[in-house]
């Protein structure tokens, strides 16, 4: 198993189903419970563990969830209220080192992701058809993505970073993350 894609990489989907879209906003929507579960037993030494060496430690992980779900929430909103707008991307890396991932406990952005999950699955599960054909540019990607698509992203960026905390408190990965 490559510990930097226990999952696989993500897989550009070629179409929208609207049953596999329900399925990736509730993986959306069941990432903080699936964390809080796997982080019952865990203790501060755990927060520094890697989940692969060069890799980020726990308490990073659990930060940039937040972070990285965060900057998709808003994403997603403005594409939905705005002709075609421009995203910004953030430094992850840049970011997973400041300060506040350093001292802030790291269960608070369990937490903060528990009520940002919910706020966004709701959000989502509102949407009419043509809204998740709406689309935002990315500048990183250098093309439009469309907000279906970049719901599947984020549905597999949580299980990624899931199983990273599997890794990390040195657990068996379920079945499926």
């Amino acid at each position: 198993m490559d510990n930097r894609y226990p999952t696989g990489r993500w897989q550009r989907p070629e179409s929208l189903e609207h049953q596999v879209l329900l399925g990736w906003i509730r993986q959306i929507e069941k990432l903080p419970e699936k964390l809080e579960k796997s982080l019952i037993s865990a203790n501060s030494n755990d927060m520094e563990s890697c989940y692969r060496e060069g890799g980020w430690n726990l308490r990073q992980v659990l930060h940039h969830l937040a972070d990285s779900h965060i900057n998709a929430y808003i994403r997603h909103k403005l594409c939905v209220t705005t002709d075609f707008p421009t995203i910004n991307p953030y430094p992850e890396e840049k970011w997973a080192n400041l300060y506040d991932v350093k001292s802030v406990d790291p269960m608070l952005s369990v937490q903060l992701l528990k009520l940002l999950h919910s706020r966004w699955t709701e959000f989502l599960s509102s949407l009419t058809p043509e809204d998740y054909l709406r689309s935002f540019y990315h500048p990183g990607m250098t093309r439009a993505v469309p907000l279906w698509e970049s719901i599947s992203l984020y549905a597999w960026h949580g299980d990624h970073h899931l199983a990273h905390v599997y890794i990390c408190l040195k657990k068996d990965l379920p079945l499926t993350v």
